[in-house]
């Protein structure tokens, strides 16, 4: 028996939906390629430390990447921090999705995965004309349907190989003693995992490390640099604010 194309189509859209094509995985990042290199990340921002961050970095010559949620601490869409993002954008660090509100990706579904990634890839595209290449899961936490829904975005799931410590209970000292247990084993590149919500990691521990860092020879860049690989996917003019659509 026959059954027209339009019966079809729809069938096999609502089988789509719902069980999803399995489809080639996102890469997993956790260290640097280009040797020399050493990327300083900071989760869950935008905040009201990223100016400090920035400040920090550009003084140094150093850039960073800044992993972005929607509506973590506070809403991107908010006046204060749009400027934030534009400005971080502008100083030339690298924005990266930490999707948009903090959930741990792997306790979601398929269609709540693409949820949490949209929503802030959108506000990026909104506020600053970028597609982020590189999407970080909250907690470090992902697994393959995690993978599979990056790999369909086109991105990459950006982890770490040096973690601060700065959100578990790591005291400043702690801290800077993994940044000098790092150093002192000379690996080609570095890539860290420190917060911009925590004021201690950006007044106390940033410095630290951008100084030994530095004085070890490492070139302070962004992660895509690090890499050798593109921040964004592609890139438009930034949108104009509409709080009719602009919120959280």
């Amino acid at each position: 028996m026959l059954f027209p194309a339009a019966i079809i189509s729809a069938a096999l859209l609502s089988i789509v939906s719902a069980a999803p094509q399995r489809r080639a995985p996102a890469q997993v990042i956790t260290s640097c390629t280009v040797p020399n290199t050493a990327a300083l990340t900071f989760d869950d921002g935008p905040w009201v430390y990223a100016y400090d961050v920035s400040k920090s970095l550009v003084a140094a010559g150093a850039k960073g990447t800044f992993f972005l949620n929607g509506d973590n601490f506070e809403c991107i869409y908010s006046d204060t921090n749009v400027k934030r993002v534009k400005y971080l954008h502008d100083k030339g660090h690298q924005l990266a999705s930490h999707t948009w509100g903090h959930r741990n990706l792997t306790l979601l579904n398929w269609n709540q995965i693409h949820d949490e990634m949209w929503r802030v890839e959108e506000a990026l595209i909104r506020i600053a004309g970028v597609q982020p290449a590189f999407m970080r899961p909250p907690f470090g936490a992902y697994n393959d349907l995690v993978r599979e829904a990056s790999g369909v975005r086109g991105q990459k799931i950006a982890i770490w190989d040096l973690d601060t410590g700065d959100t578990v209970g790591a005291t400043p000292a702690e801290s800077k003693a993994r940044y000098d247990q790092a150093i002192s084993q000379k690996p080609a590149t570095i890539h860290s995992l420190a917060h911009e919500t925590k004021w201690e990691s950006v007044s106390n521990i940033l410095p630290y490390a951008i100084q030994k860092l530095q004085a070890s020879g490492y070139r302070l860049v962004t992660l895509a640099e690090c890499l050798g690989e593109q921040p964004y996917q592609w890139t438009q003019a930034p949108g104009v604010k509409d709080p009719a659509t602009w919120k959280c």
